[in-house]
């Protein structure tokens, strides 16, 4: 008769972090507010910015574009801020709050299995609502797909660390709530800026878009719409946003306190 192996203390925590991540998800969907902002709005704010008719009208100005040619990569940098600043915080502030991360860490269960729950998640819900910016930018609108994919999803990815890297350190210096919901505010509309809500990053005064171009996001928002047009993205962009993704992760890793 076989001998039933005993499970290993890694193998126990894989299982458990499985566990966390369903649990999690479960949750994450039973909020239809987080739902909304993330995934949906970026697509709803495109969708009316291209209904304006003179947005859909090509320009000399912009070589030939549209503005809602250049509103796309916008739509989807949109669905990154509002997931790393405006959803993941309060949730991971008030777990916190409510000493749900120091009960777990008597358990199999790390507290850091249940930030890493959020992190994908949420980067998860942010990269779908990316995906329906662009399909409904091309059904809708005829935008063109990116033309350089590889660059497309690099600068992609890197936008999405630096976004959920952000959340991360909004969560960290935030002991409440209400803070991080504050703090989250005050970072939000500076990002909004930089990715080109307001006005686009390429319609920007020259020494405006240099400054700009200078942030995660508007470095993001220019390597996006080079890979749009089919060029590989500046490797200045590329750079920058990665940077800052490393930066904002190792502030978020020193800052972060479980109680």
């Amino acid at each position: 008769m076989p001998v039933p192996v005993p499970a290993t203390a890694s193998s126990r925590s894989s299982s458990a972090t499985a566990l966390v991540v369903r649990a999690e998800a479960r949750l994450f969907l039973r909020e239809p507010g987080s739902l909304f902002w993330v995934v949906l709005f970026p697509t709803l704010l495109t969708t009316i910015l291209g209904l304006i008719p003179s947005f859909r009208e090509s320009s000399d100005s912009l070589g030939g574009r549209r503005v809602i040619d250049l509103y796309v990569p916008v739509g989807v940098l949109l669905a990154m801020i509002m997931a790393g600043l405006q959803a993941m915080p309060p949730v991971l502030t008030g777990y916190r709050e409510r000493g749900i991360l120091r009960r777990m860490s008597t358990t199999p269960v790390r507290p850091a299995s249940l930030l890493g729950a959020q992190i994908l998640l949420h980067g998860v819900a942010a990269l779908c609502a990316a995906v329906l910016v662009i399909l409904v930018g091309r059904i809708a609108f005829g935008v063109e797909l990116p033309g350089q994919l590889a660059g497309y999803a690099a600068a992609l990815v890197l936008a999405t660390v630096s976004a959920l890297a952000l959340g991360a350190v909004v969560t960290a210096v935030s002991r409440t709530q209400k803070i991080a919901g504050a703090v989250g505010s005050a970072a939000f509309f500076p990002a909004m800026f930089a990715a080109g809500v307001y006005l686009p990053v390429q319609t920007m005064p020259g020494t405006l878009r240099h400054i700009v171009e200078l942030t995660p996001f508007g470095a993001a928002s220019q390597a996006l719409d080079q890979a749009t047009r089919g060029d590989w993205p500046s490797w200045s962009h590329l750079g920058v946003t990665a940077l800052w993704a490393v930066v904002l992760t190792t502030v978020a890793a020193r800052r972060f306190r479980w109680e």
